[in-house]
């Protein structure tokens, strides 16, 4: 474990490309909404088994830059909640030019979303994105998905934004973990440090519309397989929809991986588009 020491950020306005070609959509079936709702083709045997060396354990080299374990730590940062075990790749010093927080599902942990190999070595994407631009991505350890864990993670989101105030910073939530991003985008000290949510595999929040994070137009993703058995996708186009309906032009994208399971939007989301549409559109 390490201490951290950070200073002031430049602001970053677009990602530079990097691996867009072996990241990029296998095809896209259908788009609508002015292209805010898109339909990814995806398949098990060419999008896991021709994509991985071992099937979910080791993706192929091409997919791989391991030049961010320079810069990769494994930190305790204290907190006005207390010490929070978190890992980082990027620039701790002098300031990260955008910030991105990726937070696990159920049974996950900080290590999840720093493993280079696994979900198609997307994980190792982002971390390569946030190196290579000058920013800070991080993967904190938390108690659980209700109040110890908002605190815990609430309390990063401050001391990194405090240290990086210029910084958009971005929370990216995989299955349960999105329970912490509802938490956070409605709590009234952490939510105005926060320029955007992805949601991957995750779920919704009824509360979210008219909150004072929606008034503000907080840029909001959904990535999610069509055939998830832990949320109904069903639900989850409803949610965009009524976010739409809500307020006319609200920055809001979904993306359905046709055929795709519970894990797939972790393996496919890309990252770079992604980040780069809310860098354009979040205040």
């Amino acid at each position: 474990m390490a201490a951290v020491s950070l200073s002031s950020a430049a602001f970053a306005t677009q990602l530079e490309p990097y691996k867009d070609d072996v990241f990029a959509y296998p095809g896209i079936l259908k788009t609508a909404d002015n292209g805010d709702y898109t339909v990814v083709d995806y398949s098990e045997m060419r999008d896991i088994n021709g994509r991985d060396v071992v099937p979910e354990l080791r993706v192929k080299p091409k997919y791989l830059s391991l030049d961010p374990k320079k810069s990769q730590k494994d930190l305790v940062v204290t907190t006005e909640t207390g010490p929070v075990k978190v890992m980082a790749v990027g620039k701790l010093d002098p300031g990260a030019s955008v910030i991105t927080i990726y937070l696990h599902g159920q049974g996950g942990n900080r290590q999840q979303g720093m493993n280079d190999f696994t979900f198609g070595g997307n994980f190792n994407r982002i971390k390569n994105l946030m190196d290579r631009n000058g920013g800070l991505y991080l993967t904190p350890e938390f108690r659980d998905f209700g109040d110890k864990g908002e605190a815990q993670v609430a309390g990063l989101i401050t001391y990194f934004k405090s240290q990086s105030p210029q910084a958009k910073l971005f929370v990216a939530c995989g299955s349960m973990g999105g329970n912490l991003c509802w938490r956070l985008i409605q709590d009234g000290k952490v939510s105005k440090d926060i320029s955007g949510l992805i949601l991957m595999g995750s779920l919704w929040d009824d509360n979210f519309i008219g909150s004072p994070a929606f008034k503000r137009r907080v840029p909001i993703f959904f990535g999610h397989g069509s055939r998830d058995p832990v949320f109904a996708i069903d639900d989850q186009e409803a949610f965009y929809r009524k976010i739409r309906t809500s307020a006319k032009g609200y920055p809001v994208r979904f993306t359905r991986f046709e055929t795709g399971n519970h894990g797939t939007p972790i393996r496919m989301t890309d990252w770079r588009a992604v980040l780069n549409w809310m860098l354009t559109v979040s205040l």
